[in-house]
């Protein structure tokens, strides 16, 4: 059976760009901050999670039904009063190794 896509959880980026300097308050908020998303993982709500390698920005693949939907869990991150810029995109193809079947060993 196919699902309207009216019905589907819509899939979207979230980047997010973070302080240069991380004081002592933002680095107390980690622990919590991954906890969080490491339940939304859990959940599926998060399916993707990356940092850069200088810790500016920040990339969060999420599944929702709506832009809003998404904006309302992202204002629960603990670390979000420190967010400096928070852009969403609703994604029309996500591909990920994550996303297929294992790959089969004759071995």
């Amino acid at each position: 059976m196919v699902v309207p896509y009216s019905l589907r959880m819509a899939k979207f980026v979230v980047t997010v760009r973070f302080p240069d300097f991380f004081d002592e308050e933002f680095i107390a908020l980690i622990p919590e901050h991954r906890h969080l998303i490491n339940e939304l993982i859990e959940a599926n709500v998060v399916e993707a999670y990356a940092i850069s390698a200088n810790r500016t920005r920040g990339w969060i693949t999420m599944n929702g039904s709506s832009e809003e939907a998404i904006r309302t869990t992202v204002e629960q991150f603990p670390l979000y009063r420190f967010f400096l810029q928070v852009e969403i995109d609703e994604l029309f193809v996500f591909d990920s190794t994550a996303s297929r079947f294992p790959r089969i060993s004759l071995n």
